[in-house]
Protein backbone atom coordinates (compact mmCIF):
# COMPACT_ATOMS: atom_id res chain seq x y z
CA UNK A 1 0.00 0.00 0.00
CA UNK A 2 1.02 3.73 -1.07
CA UNK A 3 1.32 5.98 1.47
CA UNK A 4 -1.80 7.59 2.37
CA UNK A 5 -2.85 11.48 0.81
CA UNK A 6 -5.82 13.64 2.05
CA UNK A 7 -7.45 15.49 -0.49
CA UNK A 8 -9.90 18.41 -0.14
CA UNK A 9 -12.83 18.61 -2.58
CA UNK A 10 -14.92 21.37 -2.26
CA UNK A 11 -14.05 21.51 1.70
CA UNK A 12 -14.72 17.55 2.24
CA UNK A 13 -12.00 15.86 3.01
CA UNK A 14 -11.01 11.82 1.92
CA UNK A 15 -8.11 10.14 2.98
CA UNK A 16 -6.67 7.74 0.46
CA UNK A 17 -3.55 6.02 -1.73
CA UNK A 18 -2.08 6.97 -4.35
CA UNK A 19 -2.45 3.50 -5.98
CA UNK A 20 -6.35 4.13 -5.41
CA UNK A 21 -6.28 7.45 -7.68
CA UNK A 22 -4.07 6.30 -10.79
CA UNK A 23 -6.06 2.92 -10.78
CA UNK A 24 -7.30 4.47 -14.09
CA UNK A 25 -4.18 6.28 -15.63
CA UNK A 26 -6.86 7.49 -18.47
CA UNK A 27 -8.40 9.59 -16.20
CA UNK A 28 -8.01 13.46 -15.18
CA UNK A 29 -6.94 11.89 -11.54
CA UNK A 30 -4.85 9.05 -13.09
CA UNK A 31 -3.03 12.07 -15.13
CA UNK A 32 -2.86 14.40 -11.78
CA UNK A 33 -1.31 11.86 -9.67
CA UNK A 34 0.89 10.91 -11.81
CA UNK A 35 2.36 14.37 -11.98
CA UNK A 36 1.19 15.04 -15.63
CA UNK A 37 -0.99 17.91 -14.79
CA UNK A 38 -0.07 20.37 -11.64
CA UNK A 39 -2.15 19.93 -8.75
CA UNK A 40 -3.42 22.83 -5.94
CA UNK A 41 -2.87 22.71 -2.63
CA UNK A 42 -4.89 24.05 0.41
CA UNK A 43 -3.70 25.64 3.25
CA UNK A 44 -2.85 22.43 4.62
CA UNK A 45 -0.79 21.22 2.28
CA UNK A 46 -3.99 18.77 0.67
CA UNK A 47 -4.17 18.73 -2.68
CA UNK A 48 -7.41 20.46 -3.39
CA UNK A 49 -9.96 20.44 -6.29
CA UNK A 50 -12.58 22.69 -6.96
CA UNK A 51 -15.70 20.20 -7.35
CA UNK A 52 -18.47 18.71 -5.15
CA UNK A 53 -17.48 17.05 -2.21
CA UNK A 54 -20.12 15.45 -1.18
CA UNK A 55 -20.80 13.25 -4.47
CA UNK A 56 -16.80 12.47 -4.59
CA UNK A 57 -17.58 9.44 -2.37
CA UNK A 58 -18.92 7.64 -4.93
CA UNK A 59 -16.24 8.01 -7.43
CA UNK A 60 -13.41 7.56 -5.17
CA UNK A 61 -15.20 4.01 -4.27
CA UNK A 62 -15.33 3.30 -7.93
CA UNK A 63 -11.44 3.62 -8.35
CA UNK A 64 -11.19 1.73 -5.00
CA UNK A 65 -13.87 -0.91 -6.35
CA UNK A 66 -14.16 -0.68 -10.12
CA UNK A 67 -18.12 -1.03 -9.23
CA UNK A 68 -20.58 1.40 -9.01
CA UNK A 69 -22.57 1.60 -5.81
CA UNK A 70 -25.41 3.75 -4.70
CA UNK A 71 -28.27 3.96 -2.51
CA UNK A 72 -31.61 3.22 -3.40
CA UNK A 73 -33.04 6.62 -2.74
CA UNK A 74 -30.27 8.19 -4.95
CA UNK A 75 -31.15 11.46 -5.96
CA UNK A 76 -28.43 13.26 -7.45
CA UNK A 77 -27.70 10.94 -10.93
CA UNK A 78 -27.16 14.42 -13.15
CA UNK A 79 -24.73 15.65 -10.92
CA UNK A 80 -22.69 12.22 -10.83
CA UNK A 81 -22.44 11.85 -14.37
CA UNK A 82 -21.34 15.26 -14.77
CA UNK A 83 -18.55 14.43 -11.75
CA UNK A 84 -17.75 11.59 -14.21
CA UNK A 85 -17.51 13.41 -17.07
CA UNK A 86 -15.03 15.70 -15.42
CA UNK A 87 -12.29 13.16 -13.89
CA UNK A 88 -12.95 11.33 -17.46
CA UNK A 89 -13.15 8.04 -15.37
CA UNK A 90 -14.54 5.86 -18.54
CA UNK A 91 -15.40 2.82 -16.86
CA UNK A 92 -17.55 4.92 -14.27
CA UNK A 93 -18.83 6.93 -17.05
CA UNK A 94 -20.31 3.72 -18.47
CA UNK A 95 -21.66 2.08 -15.37
CA UNK A 96 -23.63 5.42 -15.21
CA UNK A 97 -25.23 5.07 -18.43
CA UNK A 98 -26.26 1.31 -17.79
CA UNK A 99 -27.89 2.87 -14.14
CA UNK A 100 -29.54 5.61 -15.77
CA UNK A 101 -30.99 2.99 -18.62
CA UNK A 102 -31.64 0.20 -15.52
CA UNK A 103 -33.85 2.94 -13.96
CA UNK A 104 -35.51 4.79 -16.82
CA UNK A 105 -37.13 1.06 -17.28
CA UNK A 106 -38.07 0.58 -13.66
CA UNK A 107 -39.96 3.94 -13.84
CA UNK A 108 -41.44 3.34 -16.93
CA UNK A 109 -43.78 0.34 -15.04
CA UNK A 110 -45.07 2.16 -11.90
CA UNK A 111 -47.93 1.85 -9.35
CA UNK A 112 -49.40 4.31 -7.28
CA UNK A 113 -51.87 3.94 -4.35
CA UNK A 114 -53.72 6.27 -2.11
CA UNK A 115 -54.75 5.49 1.32
CA UNK A 116 -57.75 8.44 1.99
CA UNK A 117 -59.23 9.44 5.48
CA UNK A 118 -61.55 12.31 6.30
CA UNK A 119 -63.41 13.44 9.50
CA UNK A 120 -65.59 16.57 10.83
CA UNK A 121 -63.43 18.56 13.88
CA UNK A 122 -64.93 21.32 15.46
CA UNK A 123 -62.99 24.99 14.97
CA UNK A 124 -63.66 27.41 17.82
CA UNK A 125 -62.20 31.15 16.50
CA UNK A 126 -63.17 34.86 17.35
CA UNK A 127 -64.44 37.41 15.45
CA UNK A 128 -64.33 41.07 15.27
CA UNK A 129 -67.43 42.89 15.39
CA UNK A 130 -66.55 46.41 15.95
CA UNK A 131 -63.18 47.77 17.45
CA UNK A 132 -62.74 46.12 20.85
CA UNK A 133 -65.70 43.73 20.57
CA UNK A 134 -64.79 40.49 19.60
CA UNK A 135 -67.06 37.63 20.22
CA UNK A 136 -66.60 33.81 20.11
CA UNK A 137 -67.84 31.28 17.40
CA UNK A 138 -67.12 27.83 16.47
CA UNK A 139 -68.07 25.65 13.12
CA UNK A 140 -67.28 22.32 11.91
CA UNK A 141 -64.25 21.78 9.61
CA UNK A 142 -63.55 18.93 7.40
CA UNK A 143 -60.20 17.64 8.18
CA UNK A 144 -58.39 15.73 4.44
CA UNK A 145 -55.52 12.76 5.28
CA UNK A 146 -53.75 11.08 2.14
CA UNK A 147 -51.12 9.23 2.03
CA UNK A 148 -49.65 8.63 -1.13
CA UNK A 149 -47.29 5.94 -2.36
CA UNK A 150 -45.44 5.61 -5.54
CA UNK A 151 -43.10 3.48 -7.38
CA UNK A 152 -42.00 6.12 -9.33
CA UNK A 153 -40.16 9.08 -7.96
CA UNK A 154 -40.68 11.45 -10.92
CA UNK A 155 -44.50 11.08 -10.36
CA UNK A 156 -44.35 12.04 -6.80
CA UNK A 157 -42.11 15.06 -8.25
CA UNK A 158 -45.06 15.90 -10.89
CA UNK A 159 -47.76 15.99 -8.21
CA UNK A 160 -45.48 18.12 -6.26
CA UNK A 161 -45.08 20.82 -9.32
CA UNK A 162 -49.03 20.64 -9.49
CA UNK A 163 -50.36 20.69 -5.92
CA UNK A 164 -49.75 23.42 -3.16
CA UNK A 165 -50.16 24.22 0.83
CA UNK A 166 -51.73 27.57 1.16
CA UNK A 167 -50.72 28.65 4.18
CA UNK A 168 -49.55 31.91 6.05
CA UNK A 169 -50.73 33.78 3.20
CA UNK A 170 -48.39 32.16 1.04
CA UNK A 171 -48.19 29.05 -1.48
CA UNK A 172 -46.03 26.26 -0.83
CA UNK A 173 -45.33 22.80 -3.53
CA UNK A 174 -46.04 19.68 -1.28
CA UNK A 175 -42.69 18.67 -2.72
CA UNK A 176 -41.27 20.08 0.46
CA UNK A 177 -42.91 17.56 2.18
CA UNK A 178 -42.06 14.16 0.76
CA UNK A 179 -41.26 11.51 3.55
CA UNK A 180 -39.14 10.18 0.98
CA UNK A 181 -38.97 10.13 -2.91
CA UNK A 182 -42.07 7.17 -2.68
CA UNK A 183 -44.20 8.68 -0.58
CA UNK A 184 -45.82 11.91 0.49
CA UNK A 185 -48.52 12.38 3.38
CA UNK A 186 -51.45 15.14 2.98
CA UNK A 187 -53.04 16.78 5.62
CA UNK A 188 -55.21 20.06 4.72
CA UNK A 189 -58.60 21.42 5.43
CA UNK A 190 -61.60 22.66 3.35
CA UNK A 191 -62.27 26.63 4.15
CA UNK A 192 -64.69 27.40 6.67
CA UNK A 193 -67.06 30.21 6.41
CA UNK A 194 -66.65 32.89 8.24
CA UNK A 195 -62.88 31.74 9.75
CA UNK A 196 -60.44 34.64 9.75
CA UNK A 197 -57.95 34.25 7.61
CA UNK A 198 -55.38 34.76 10.20
CA UNK A 199 -57.17 31.81 12.62
CA UNK A 200 -55.69 29.79 9.88
CA UNK A 201 -52.33 30.12 10.94
CA UNK A 202 -52.75 30.90 14.07
CA UNK A 203 -54.48 27.22 14.67
CA UNK A 204 -52.01 25.78 11.70
CA UNK A 205 -54.49 24.96 9.20
CA UNK A 206 -53.20 24.35 5.51
CA UNK A 207 -56.03 24.17 2.87
CA UNK A 208 -54.66 22.63 -0.65
CA UNK A 209 -54.75 23.94 -4.08
CA UNK A 210 -53.95 22.51 -7.25
CA UNK A 211 -52.02 24.86 -10.12
CA UNK A 212 -52.08 26.40 -12.72
CA UNK A 213 -56.20 25.44 -12.30
CA UNK A 214 -55.70 27.73 -9.31
CA UNK A 215 -57.99 25.48 -8.16
CA UNK A 216 -58.75 24.66 -4.12
CA UNK A 217 -59.59 21.05 -3.27
CA UNK A 218 -62.59 21.30 -0.45
CA UNK A 219 -63.44 17.84 -0.92
CA UNK A 220 -62.11 14.63 -1.49
CA UNK A 221 -64.45 14.59 -4.88
CA UNK A 222 -61.90 17.00 -6.02
CA UNK A 223 -58.49 16.17 -4.97
CA UNK A 224 -59.76 12.43 -6.59
CA UNK A 225 -60.55 14.36 -9.45
CA UNK A 226 -57.43 16.24 -9.60
CA UNK A 227 -54.59 13.74 -9.05
CA UNK A 228 -56.08 10.89 -11.53
CA UNK A 229 -56.05 14.09 -14.24
CA UNK A 230 -52.18 14.01 -13.46
CA UNK A 231 -51.54 10.32 -13.18
CA UNK A 232 -53.40 9.96 -16.02
CA UNK A 233 -51.73 12.20 -18.02
CA UNK A 234 -48.42 11.10 -16.85
CA UNK A 235 -49.68 6.84 -18.61
CA UNK A 236 -51.85 5.63 -15.07
CA UNK A 237 -54.48 3.78 -15.43
CA UNK A 238 -56.93 2.82 -12.65
CA UNK A 239 -56.19 -0.74 -11.95
CA UNK A 240 -59.54 -3.05 -11.81
CA UNK A 241 -58.41 -5.71 -9.98
CA UNK A 242 -57.69 -3.68 -6.69
CA UNK A 243 -59.36 -2.28 -4.43
CA UNK A 244 -63.21 -3.36 -4.18
CA UNK A 245 -65.53 -1.17 -6.70
CA UNK A 246 -66.77 0.15 -3.01
CA UNK A 247 -63.81 1.46 -1.72
CA UNK A 248 -63.11 3.57 -4.78
CA UNK A 249 -66.43 5.19 -4.81
CA UNK A 250 -66.08 5.90 -1.63
CA UNK A 251 -62.99 7.50 -2.25
CA UNK A 252 -61.00 5.42 0.95
CA UNK A 253 -58.24 3.78 -1.79
CA UNK A 254 -57.35 4.87 -5.34
CA UNK A 255 -54.44 2.52 -7.27
CA UNK A 256 -53.53 3.18 -10.54
CA UNK A 257 -50.46 1.65 -12.59
CA UNK A 258 -48.46 1.99 -15.47
CA UNK A 259 -47.29 -0.29 -18.09
CA UNK A 260 -44.94 1.46 -20.95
Amino acid sequence: MSEPITLNVGGKLYTTSLSTLTSFPDSMLGAMFSGNLPTKRDSQGNCFIDRDGKVFRYILNFLRTSHLDLPEDFQEMGLLRREADFYQVQPLIEALQEKEVELSRAEKNAMLNISLDQRTQTVHFTVREAPQIYSLSSSNMEVFNAHIFSTSSLFLKLLGSKLYYCFNGNLSSISSYLQDPYHVTLDWVASVEGLPEEEYTRQNLKRLWVLPAKKQINSFQVFVEEVLKIAMSDGFCVDSSHPHASDFMNNKIIRLIRYK
